[in-house]
């Protein structure tokens, strides 16, 4: 089993590795001069000579005045320091306290809305295959919040909820008439902000999880180990229980592969909401051609997808023991 897990993380590490790489090396394919574009901002009306000495000055540092190979070999040096570089956007605070400040935003959002939506939506499923009338309703109301896009259910969900009936505020993470403190209404007025991205991402999920363990325990009640175990008498309650551990394996398995998607609907919803997480920090280092913000969220989604998906490989080792029996060269 040992070796099983040191083959995976270094699997891992590399895969690692190739992502941080293109990760380094997209934003610079990106067309645009980042410190032109920062000049401009910040030295309107200025002479010629003094903006060319102003972006001589950026390109200094920010490191851009180098080679191309000098950067890459720079940036692994800074990363293995835990530098993640200086933003252009931020005006030269350092990258790792602007995603530091942006992050905890957004896995209050992501992390409940994923382990509820994947509780909640096999339960639900798991149900449904047994129940005709609970089947009619989650199907095809699980079809169509699959189908929905992150970014057009959360418009649906803020006019309605916002724009309508005024339950909840519209944007941002919390009133900005109020100061951030360890008060109650500091958390309340948190979590009324919180509610409207939340449910976006959960409703999108939820659909998805809620169909996919609905079919899965169908085929595992039709399998011949479930007909056989009706056969010799069992009681449906055992049957059912062995088809909900089969069918929640690829489920397992499906929230792996998921991840990358799920992350990158919830960035997509904080833009809708201006919501003042890690997907509102990659909109305005876009807007400002901010490399090393780019290339430092990225890094930081790649680091959290890749852990994510690895803590999930372990899970699927303990959960099935098919696994640990092939890995002790037995016969699963």
């Amino acid at each position: 089993m040992r070796r099983y897990f040191l083959r995976k993380l270094l699997t891992y590490l590399v895969t690692f590795f190739i992502a941080a790489t293109i990760d380094w090396l997209i934003p610079r394919m990106m067309p645009g001069n980042p410190i032109a574009s920062l000049v401009t901002r910040s030295c309107t009306g200025c002479s010629p000579e003094f903006a060319q000495a102003m972006v001589t000055h950026y390109q200094n540092l920010f490191g851009l005045d180098k080679s191309l190979p000098e950067q890459f070999i720079g940036f692994w040096v800074s990363l293995v320091q835990g530098d993640l570089g200086l933003s252009i956007y931020g005006n030269g605070r350092p990258v790792a306290s602007m995603i530091m400040g942006a992050a905890p935003y957004t896995l209050a959002v992501l992390v409940p809305a994923i382990l509820l939506s994947w509780i909640i939506g096999n339960t639900a499923g798991a149900i449904a295959a047994r129940r005709r009338w609970l089947d009619n309703t989650v199907l095809p109301v699980g079809y169509v919040l699959t189908a929905t896009p992150y970014m057009w259910l959360g418009l649906v969900v803020a006019f309605v909820l916002s724009f309508q009936l005024r339950w909840f505020p519209m944007s941002l993470g919390y009133s900005q008439n109020l100061e951030p403190s360890l008060t109650i209404d500091f958390f309340l007025d948190l979590v009324s902000h919180w509610i409207m991205p939340f449910m976006s991402l959960f409703l999108v999920m939820f659909g998805g999880w809620a169909i996919g363990m609905r079919n899965m325990i169908i085929y595992e009640l039709e399998s011949d180990y479930s007909r056989y175990l009706e056969a010799l008498g069992a009681p449906q309650g055992l049957i059912r229980n062995y088809a909900f551990r089969n069918a929640m394996l690829p489920q397992i398995t499906g929230l792996a592969l998921q991840l990358g998607v799920i992350v990158a609907g919830s960035l997509v919803t904080e833009i809708v909401f201006q919501y003042p997480g890690v997907g509102q920090l990659v909109f305005n280092a876009i807007k400002s051609e901010d490399y090393f913000l780019l290339q430092g969220i990225f890094l930081f989604i790649i680091i959290g997808v890749l852990a994510a998906n690895f803590i999930v490989d372990i899970v699927y080792v303990i959960v099935d023991p098919r696994t640990r029996v092939a890995m002790r060269g037995g016969t699963a």
